[in-house]
């Protein structure tokens, strides 16, 4: 998501993570390094994988709210859940989680407190060296608070060649079966019961209605599936396309209750900017992407980043 990457003609201006939209394929250089040393696997000038992922970072502080953003999300079961943890604050987002050096240099700085990681999903486009439960504990330790992300099967009208696509006689059955493997994901690297998931969705046409109606039926189940396991559900989009389509869908029966919109206009804010009605996605269940390509120096390690304003859940750890 870069201010010199366009969408496809009415898709309005998006980020490329690697996947094929209108016609072109756009792979983007992910640094991560140390001040005259190398930062584990962020070498000088690496390319990372053709589908950039990120991490996302807040300052304010976290708090435990018991329901807090549940009443925007229908379906619920009848269950016991635990408190929500939320984070407001400052955030960003980069291809592969930095290490553990790296984030505690990050953290000393005191520019961004919390990260959002890219717990699974077959488009996924970096590998995860670094993500570990014992990465996940540390982080924890030194105060960062975490964002799962999953990278699920993208829309039928995408172009390109996406590893997963939805399709309208699996979307029901893929949604399940991918959120099933995001719970088992994030459990594994010690993030409980209660968290939240973020599904990744890349811009589509919106207007296509056979492929718009897979993709919700395709998030739906996913939504359900997370639910059931007791696994909060969040989903990240572009403001002109795939979080439209959520947003302003007639509708709302299981969908996500957090969303998290790609809106590049440089405003740290989840409320100045909000593109949708007022009283959508309140009581701590917003993000908001709001800076592309940053390359920034903190600590002696030097990480390209997107920057995020977070006022969401994020992941239960420890």
């Amino acid at each position: 998501m870069f201010p010199d990457h366009r969408a496809a003609a009415g898709y309005g201006a998006f980020r490329l993570r690697g996947i094929r939209t209108g016609g072109s394929e756009t792979e983007r250089a992910c640094t991560t390094n140390r001040v005259h040393h190398n930062d584990g696997v962020g070498m000088a000038e690496h390319r990372q994988s053709r589908k950039r992922r990120y991490i996302t970072w807040g300052v304010a502080g976290a708090a435990v709210v018991a329901g807090a953003g549940i009443a925007a999300q229908t379906s619920m079961a009848a269950t016991t859940w635990p408190a929500q943890k939320t984070y407001t604050g400052r955030a960003f987002d980069t291809c592969a989680a930095p290490s553990l050096a790296a984030m505690k240099a990050w953290k000393n700085d005191g520019f961004y407190g919390a990260a959002a990681v890219y717990v699974g999903g077959k488009n996924r486009g970096c590998a995860q060296p670094n993500l570990t439960a014992s990465w996940v504990k540390s982080v924890n330790s030194l105060g960062w608070k975490l964002i799962p992300i999953y990278v699920g099967a993208q829309p039928p009208c995408q172009t390109g060649s996406s590893p997963e696509k939805i399709s309208a006689s699996t979307a029901a059955s893929l949604g399940a079966t991918d959120a099933a493997d995001a719970v088992a994901k994030a459990s594994a690297l010690g993030m409980k019961a209660g968290s939240p998931i973020y599904l990744d969705m890349e811009p589509y046409d919106i207007t296509n209605k056979a492929c718009n109606d897979a993709v919700l039926t395709y998030v739906r189940s996913f939504t359900r599936t997370l639910r059931a396991k007791v696994y909060r559900a969040g989903y990240y989009g572009f403001s002109s396309s795939s979080a439209k389509a959520i947003a302003t869908a007639t509708d709302k029966t299981d969908l996500p209750g957090n969303l998290w919109y790609a809106l590049w206009d440089k405003q740290n804010t989840t409320t100045a900017d909000w593109p949708w009605g007022a009283t959508q996605y309140t009581n701590h269940s917003r993000g908001h992407q709001y800076m592309v390509n940053s390359k920034e120096t903190r600590g002696g390690y030097t990480i390209t980043v997107d920057r995020d304003a977070w006022d969401a859940p994020v992941a239960i750890v420890g």
